[in-house]
């Protein structure tokens, strides 16, 4: 039995927007957490980056918070800037009340800016060590009357060196309070730092789900600056020219809007999720089974009974709020021992999703670079080389020669066989194209050679496009 978020003990309006926005099964650690924060609990998380550990304390947090009260009443640590703005765009994203203010405070950024946000009232402050510890000194920051404190990814927080500002934080909360930690690891320091802080935590732990499969080429693309992702998703999807794909994406509304934008460019392409009746689901999955469509554009949920064999592409138009769900997705391709293809569309705000997955699947993905016109169109000429030598052994070509002999007594035969190319090569091209004379060409903008992570198996090398 599928639990849900209701089931967790979540407010009914609360899990109305959840799925307003896409969430709606949750994962083992929210599972598990959820449930325990909600009842007052101290808890001790063990789970790998990306399986959903925000959601899992920051709801029940949402769950209980005086919105009429303008003060501090949960602190969110986190390791790095990078966390602490992704942590805060996620509570953002769970809360529905305009009442509510969130403020991320850390190195980098203005103090007086965050200072004076801080006098007009945040009731969840998401922060590193150094800077929340320096806010405390100065007095701006007051936690008299915090009822939550969390540590995300205590031990990197750890093995970064804050472990005397993290106990100094600590210190200064108020005794009657709700801890809760979330580890990857949890080595001795961290259980000394959670039996020294913590009442009586309940532990929970999630396993680290299998990687995934090898024969998967995986490719990331960087959304250039002043792009947007439909736009960035046009040149990739002629230059790969899937046979058949799933395009995941967050909701029902960027579902409806990416299909439309699609078949708009002349795309043989279909949406699936949750306002379809089931007779309509049906028959669109029989379409897509038979190749009546090539594409389907699905949100998360209604892509659950949705399998098709020999898919050749899985796309991540969106990508999911957990590693886990990355894998699952990605795992509808290349079964039976046949090869497939994942894609992900990165926005440059989602790169530390993008980390989170590397580090979860123990691999790096390659980045892709966005194709230009001339390798696009290059593409698209060697397929018109191959259509014209499958055409030249065929019989039907007979037909035909009467009509280049009469040609030919006022036109070169070399001309001809140029003018019928061009012909259907026009008919062929894509529409975006033909539609966007002044197509531009951005480059994108942060190489990643220089990244470094551990890696526990090789990275997948992606086979090299076709070109002419």
């Amino acid at each position: 039995m599928t639990l849900s978020f209701h089931s967790l003990g979540l407010s009914e309006a609360r899990v109305r927007h959840l799925e307003k926005v896409g969430f709606t099964v949750p994962t083992a650690i929210q599972t598990q957490a959820i449930p325990h924060l909600l009842s007052g609990r101290d808890v001790v998380g063990q789970a790998q980056t990306g399986t959903g550990k925000t959601a899992a304390f920051s709801l029940p947090i949402l769950e209980r918070i005086n919105l009429n009260n303008g003060a501090v009443q949960a602190l969110i640590l986190t390791p790095t800037r990078e966390l602490a703005i992704q942590v805060y765009q996620s509570i953002r994203a769970f809360n529905h009340d305009k009442r509510l203010h969130v403020l991320p405070i850390y190195g980098g950024q203005s103090i007086d800016i965050q200072i004076r946000r801080l006098q007009r009232g945040s009731q969840i402050v998401v922060g590193t060590p150094g800077r929340v510890l320096d806010l405390l000194n100065r007095g701006d920051l007051r936690l008299d009357q915090l009822n939550w404190i969390v540590l995300d990814e205590a031990d990197e927080m750890l093995n970064m060196g804050f472990i005397q500002d993290v106990e100094k934080i600590l210190s200064q909360a108020p005794a009657e309070r709700q801890t809760a930690f979330f580890s990857a690891t949890m080595d001795p320091s961290i259980r000394e730092l959670a039996a020294k802080f913590l009442r009586s935590p309940v532990t929970v732990t999630v396993e680290q789900p299998k990687a995934a499969p090898a024969r998967i080429n995986q490719v990331a693309y960087i959304v250039p600056r002043g792009w947007t992702k439909a736009r960035a998703l046009q040149p990739i999807l002629e230059m790969e020219d899937p046979e058949s794909a799933l395009i995941f994406v967050r909701t029902r509304k960027a579902a409806a809007e990416l299909t439309r934008q699609l078949q708009a460019a002349g795309h043989s392409v279909d949406e699936y999720h949750g306002d379809l009746s089931q007779s309509q689901r049906e028959r669109l999955l029989l379409r897509f089974r038979q190749r009546q469509v090539r594409w389907v554009v699905a949100t998360d949920i209604a892509a659950r009974g949705l399998h098709v064999e020999d898919l050749t592409h899985v796309i991540n138009y969106d990508l999911p709020d957990s590693a886990e769900s990355y894998v699952h997705r990605i795992g509808r391709t290349g079964r039976a021992g046949k090869e497939g293809t994942a894609i992900s569309i990165i926005h440059p705000l989602d790169k530390r999703k993008l980390r989170d997955i590397e580090r979860h699947i123990r691999q790096r993905l390659e980045i892709g670079t966005i194709p230009t016109r001339a390798e696009i169109e290059a593409r698209h000429l060697q397929k018109l080389q191959d259509r014209l030598r499958e055409t030249l052994s065929s019989e039907r070509i007979a037909s035909f020669l009467p009509i280049v002999a009469q040609l030919s007594e006022e036109i070169e035969p070399h001309m001809i066989a140029a003018a019928a190319l061009q012909m259907a090569y026009d008919q062929t091209r894509p529409t975006w194209m033909r539609l966007e004379p002044n197509y531009e060409e951005v480059p994108v903008d942060e190489p990643r050679s220089s990244r470094s992570y551990p890696s526990k198996s090789k990275p997948i090398k992606r086979k090299a496009p076709v070109s002419s």
